[in-house]
């Protein structure tokens, strides 16, 4: 009696340390999870904050830019881009527009004193500036959120649990080749 009353106390106990055991496991994955969303959300409010930048630049760099249209319609492009885009992957290609676009508008901004010494130009050019670091820091840290769970659901035991979800690889947030090389603006 006091064998079996042992026995049973031993399989209860390995049970409940398993239930713990996944449950522990779970929640990690839960976490990393949890962080990459709330990662991309940050960026989300980074890129939507300086896509409204770029509606107020366009308003005043249009009376001055004439003769850029194909500029001003690269701008628009990249505007229009970011608010079409669905999915982590369209944002991160509108974002790339909109990055591209900004470094054109202020290297071509310098061939026209008048945009330059604007006071309003200047403000937004440093808003800008501001939100282009903002967001460099929080995509450094949605790559390290993408890195931890993409190490987690390969590891084991983590890797019999996330299959069991159907966790899959996530992306980084990638830096295009063009996107670290300088500017040619042709006038």
């Amino acid at each position: 009696m006091l064998t079996s009353l042992l026995g049973l106390f031993i399989i209860g106990f390995v049970v409940v340390l398993s239930v713990g055991y996944f449950v522990s496991v779970y929640n990690s994955l839960i976490r990393v999870k949890h962080n990459i969303e709330k990662a991309w959300k940050n960026i989300d409010v980074l890129l939507k904050q300086r896509r409204d930048e770029l509606v107020k630049l366009m308003d005043t760099v249009k009376a001055h830019m004439r003769y850029e249209q194909n500029l001003l319609r690269e701008l628009t492009k990249a505007r229009t881009s970011y608010e079409s885009a669905g999915t982590v992957a369209q944002k991160a290609e509108a974002d790339r527009l909109m990055t591209r676009a900004f470094r054109s508008l202020f290297a071509v901004a310098e061939n026209y004193p008048q945009i330059s010494a604007s006071q309003s130009f200047g403000h937004l050019e440093k808003r800008i500036s501001e939100l282009e670091d903002q967001i460099s820091d929080r995509r450094e840290f949605y790559n390290d959120s993408v890195y931890t769970y993409n190490m987690r659901i390969e590891q084991i035991p983590y890797s019999f649990i996330a299959s069991m979800l159907g966790y899959h690889r996530k992306e980084y947030f990638k830096v295009e080749e063009e996107e670290k090389a300088d500017v040619k603006i042709e006038l």
